[in-house]
Order: C-alpha cells, then sequence, then structure tokens
C-alpha cells in the first residue's frame, strides 16, 4: 500500500503550496497528500501536480480541501 507523505499548507498564499508540493513530490515520487484552504491554492497545486505527471483527487471539507497525487 502507498504511503502518502501529508502536507499541511493551510493559511499560506501562492506560490507557497506549490513549492511545498514541489519539495513534498521530490521526496515522496510516488504520491502525496495536500491540505490547502482556499481554491486558488487548491487549483495552484492541482495544475502543478497534473503537469508533473501525477493523477489528482481533490476532496472539499468546509473550506478546505485535500489533493492526492498518485502515479
Amino acid at each position: 500500500m502507498l504511503k502518502l507523505v501529508k502536507l499541511d499548507a493551510r493559511g499560506l498564499s501562492c506560490p507557497q503550496p506549490v513549492l511545498m508540493t514541489k519539495k513534498g513530490l521530490k521526496l515522496n515520487p510516488e504520491g502525496i497528500e495536500v491540505l490547502v484552504d482556499n481554491n486558488t491554492a487548491c487549483m495552484n497545486v492541482k495544475k502543478f501536480m497534473t503537469h508533473a505527471g501525477y493523477k489528482v483527487s481533490i476532496s472539499e471539507s468546509e473550506d478546505e480541501f485535500t489533493l492526492t497525487a498518485s502515479k
């Protein structure tokens, strides 16, 4: 089973969540989970992960988004 690295990027404005995601994928290229708290960060992180070749799923709970990237 894939063990995902979990990143908490809540409270950060762009480009910080994308930069955290980039570092996280270098540490764990199989996939990561990123938690953000605004739609702009969600869309930017999703776009980055998709362009990096990952499948991305997003779940939303209240005002928080969890993006999961996997190969």
